[in-house]
């Protein structure tokens, strides 16, 4: 299959975040209003799906942003060969996506609450609902192409005013990302503009570019 250029517009710049921040949760006042713009930017979308070198720092970014708008929001990890939220944020980092996508446990399980510090906290009316990938999965791509993780998006898209989907790396085995392509209504691509794929095997509808010595997953 041909690969897709990638000649889209920028629809965010991320500042480098501080390193006095605690965590990646807690946002500055500079990031939080690139995040707030952005969010303003996909106002339009249910469901984005983000790639690329920060695609977990801009997913948090985005989804801490919406939340302190007041929207309700959830943040869903589907990096399952590389997770990366659970150690970011403190959270659990099992039972999680891949467990659940195995039958293993149910939803309930695997919600997790991320109340947001600093300015992020804004008019926040609920904390970000938070599912990390849970366990390392070395083939991932049956999982997130299953019935079972096409029903698991749709619900949080019914439930939530806005799904970020933090998805697996633009380099990685193009399977995996095709998959969540299909299931979000969006796609973007995060990180510092030298280390963005100049071509990618999906479609993607706009570049975030972050700040030299931003976080990446």
């Amino acid at each position: 299959m041909l690969r897709r250029r990638l000649r889209h517009r920028v629809l965010a710049e991320i500042p480098a975040p501080s390193g006095s921040a605690t965590r990646l949760g807690a946002l500055r006042g500079a990031e939080l209003d690139a995040y707030s713009n952005l969010a303003l930017a996909l106002a339009g979308f249910r469901a984005v799906l983000t790639t690329g070198p920060a695609r977990s720092a801009v997913a948090l970014g985005l989804a801490a942003a919406a939340t302190a708008q007041g929207r309700r929001v959830a943040l869903l990890e589907c990096d399952l060969a590389q997770p990366a939220l659970a150690g970011l944020l403190g959270l659990s980092a099992s039972p999680g996506l891949r467990e659940y996508l195995l039958g293993e446990v149910d939803a309930a399980q695997i919600l997790q609450p991320l109340v947001l510090a600093g300015p992020a906290s804004g008019r926040a009316t609920e904390p970000l609902a938070c599912i990390v990938a849970g366990e390392t999965e070395a083939e991932p791509a049956a999982l997130l192409d299953s019935d079972r993780c096409l029903d698991a998006t749709s619900k949080l898209r019914r439930a939530y005013d806005l799904l970020v989907v933090s998805g697996p790396a633009a380099g990685s085995s193009a399977a995996p990302l095709r998959a969540l392509a299909d299931q979000v209504d969006t796609t973007i691509v995060c990180g510092e503009k030298r280390e963005i794929p100049k071509r990618l095997p999906i479609s993607v509808d706009g570049l975030v570019l972050s700040g030299e010595g931003s976080q990446r997953s």
